[in-house]
């Protein structure tokens, strides 16, 4: 049975009720992760926890060392990440504080790497459904658990943006035009390094605010100190439901997460170069 990853964003940067804990630090070939893993026992099943913006919060989502992250997670033996992360809304019917079980995401991004490979290593992993159905519907049994199914979206889409600023009004107008539901930015480079190490993977979205879309509030809709109003709230939320869905995870995956990477490469092993069949071997050596 494989640990449970939490990654804890905005306003999580710690995981209150973990046991037996201890600090890993893990060397990757990508460099450092953004903290030490902090390892316990959350009930009766162990996790791993990190703190994506690093202690204190002092990465920006552009700073954050995302494969290093993910690669972390994989030689710590985690077959399942839950992701936490704050968004805002840009739909009048998902309000601030409620939770979206995101499904779908449109990348926006434009300064991060994204993936695992080159260095003479082509793969390309299917990505049609970002996110383990499996695990979002242990997510949505938790949340109905934890008593805040009122507050919960079962799907959604995720419009990754780059950051560190907000959008403009234009920008929020048109990702509703393109019929996004929440804004964020940091989850699908996760997603997408996640399934390329084979790791199931699901965020709660916690709605801090409506981005700055709506004309008749003032300019400056979106600011830092509304967010934080709403983080302490999202963040104990999140921390009931991840308690409940814990309990819930199965011993191991039970869907097409845990080999995502089959038949997803496509150079030629004998082309391979040796430096990077070995850099990669934690992900790609049952392939090669």
């Amino acid at each position: 049975m494989g640990p449970v990853g939490i990654i804890g964003g905005s306003g999580l940067n710690k995981l209150p009720g973990i046991e037996k804990t201890e600090e890993k630090t893990v060397k990757t070939p990508f460099g450092e992760p953004s903290a030490p893993f902090q390892r316990g026992l959350l009930g009766e099943r162990e996790i791993v926890f990190l703190a994506r913006h690093g202690r204190g919060h002092r990465l920006l989502p552009s700073e954050v060392n995302y494969r290093a992250n993910i690669w972390g997670f994989k030689e710590l033996g985690v077959d399942h990440i839950i992701s936490v992360s704050a968004v805002g809304s840009l739909k009048e019917e998902i309000r601030p504080l409620d939770i979206v079980l995101v499904d779908q995401f449109v990348d926006r991004t434009r300064s991060r790497w994204n993936s695992f490979f080159g260095e003479g290593l082509v793969a390309h992993v299917g990505f049609a459904q970002p996110t383990c159905a499996s695990l979002r519907n242990i997510l949505k049994e938790a949340a109905e658990k934890a008593g805040l199914s009122g507050r919960l979206h079962e799907k959604g889409t995720y419009l990754n943006m780059e950051g560190p600023a907000f959008s403009t009004r234009a920008e929020s107008e048109l990702y509703r035009s393109w019929g996004i539901d929440v804004i964020g930015m940091t989850t699908m480079t996760e997603a997408r390094l996640a399934r390329e190490a084979e790791i199931c993977f699901a965020t709660l979205a916690l709605v801090t605010d409506y981005d700055c879309w709506r004309e008749d509030d003032p300019g400056d809709t979106v600011s830092v100190e509304m967010i934080i109003r709403n983080l302490e709230t999202n963040a104990a939320n999140a921390r009931r439901i991840i308690a409940e869905a814990v309990a819930l995870l199965p011993a191991g995956q039970e869907c097409e997460c845990g080999h995502s990477l089959a038949g997803s490469i496509i150079t030629e092993p004998a082309a391979v170069p040796e430096s990077t069949r070995k850099k990669l071997d934690l992900i790609i050596g049952k392939y090669l």
